[in-house]
């Protein structure tokens, strides 16, 4: 069998338009540029993004912050899944994919429920490793959960931290939702809706390690 193993936001769930909002709020409430806030957070994890944003600020009282936002929107943000999203999702075996994500596993599901999306048994979310992306760790850990081989799963990403998360525990990645390939990727899909038959077909395919 082939696995398949999603990133989340920016990948099967739009959540751009969301993210850019939590920060807007958080930076106004201590008083930041929104717009240099958000620019940091999207090259940095959220202790980071304090650390240069607001380094005379409690980080844990930062993130507490964050997280109440974060968990505001996901009960009250309007929420899209890309295009191609449910047909690739309930086309897969459910035991034969999993979502591998740097965001927590009640808001992925509080997304996926807004979207109609289904939700697969296995969840590496932020609380399940210690190292995130761009370690190999959150993506390894997918593939011992659903019993497979680093050479049989295919890493299905939109961002350069997942891709090299993928790339380095040995996996097969595809990238999806940007203009230009994200460097490494074994192919490139302009939209994930060009690669649904794709993903469907090496979910198809017979084992064994390959980058097709």
């Amino acid at each position: 069998m082939k696995y398949v193993l999603f990133d989340v936001d920016g990948t099967l769930v739009d959540a751009v338009s969301n993210q850019r909002r939590v920060w807007a709020t958080w930076a106004e409430r201590y008083g930041l540029d929104a717009d240099e806030v958000y620019r940091t957070a999207l090259r940095t994890r959220p202790m980071e993004t304090f650390a240069q944003v607001a380094p005379d600020r409690d980080p844990r009282e930062c993130l507490a912050v964050l997280h109440e936002l974060e968990d505001e929107d996901v009960r009250t943000g309007v929420y899209a899944a890309f295009d191609g999203a449910p047909d690739l999702l309930h086309g897969l075996p459910p035991e034969s994919w999993a979502l591998v994500t740097s965001n927590y596993e009640h808001r992925v599901r509080g997304r996926f429920l807004r979207t109609g999306l289904p939700v697969p048994g296995v969840i590496v979310d932020a609380a399940a490793v210690e190292e995130g992306k761009p370690s190999p760790v959150p993506y390894l850990l997918a593939a011992t959960r659903l019993g497979a081989e680093p050479g049989d799963c295919l890493v299905v990403e939109d961002a350069p931290s997942g891709v090299r998360s993928g790339l380095r525990a040995g996996m097969t990645v595809w990238g999806v939702n940007a203009p230009t390939a994200v460097e490494g990727v074994h192919r490139h899909f302009g939209t994930l809706r060009e690669a649904v038959p794709h993903i469907l077909a090496f979910a198809s395919g017979p084992p064994g390690n390959t980058t097709a």
